[in-house]
């Protein structure tokens, strides 16, 4: 996972060190080995705070549309997703054409990031 030193920071009060081992999918997991770099050397269409993101089911074929939000910013009806949720936090530090799996209930969910809109700075 790779995440710009901004978005390291506004993560830090919703990670806890103690629990980044208890659930290898949480957030506090992924941000435990993030690799922190400058906002200018981030990925043009990788995924951080605030980024538009398309992505669509493997095995369905279904594309959603999301944008990654702090928590206080989260609103299912305008799809903004919560970076603490499961989904969110799998998608943090990927790009445009990656693939990501992530657990839910069901089992192992895998999806392709179709595209990625980053957030107007």
């Amino acid at each position: 996972m790779i995440i710009t030193q901004e978005d390291y920071n506004l993560l830090k009060p919703y990670f806890s060190k103690q629990n980044a081992g208890s659930d290898e999918m949480s957030l506090s997991a992924e941000l435990s080995r993030a690799i922190i770099i400058k906002k200018e050397a981030f990925p043009a269409h990788g995924i951080r705070l605030n980024a538009r993101v398309w992505i669509t089911d493997e095995a369905t074929g279904e594309t959603t549309a999301l944008t990654i939000v702090l928590p206080q910013y989260a609103n299912i009806k305008e799809k903004k997703i919560s970076v603490t949720t499961p989904i969110a936090a799998a998608l943090i530090g990927f790009r445009k054409g990656d693939t990501v799996q992530w657990k839910v209930p069901a089992g192992l969910k895998v999806f392709s990031i179709t595209d990625v809109v980053p957030p107007n700075e």
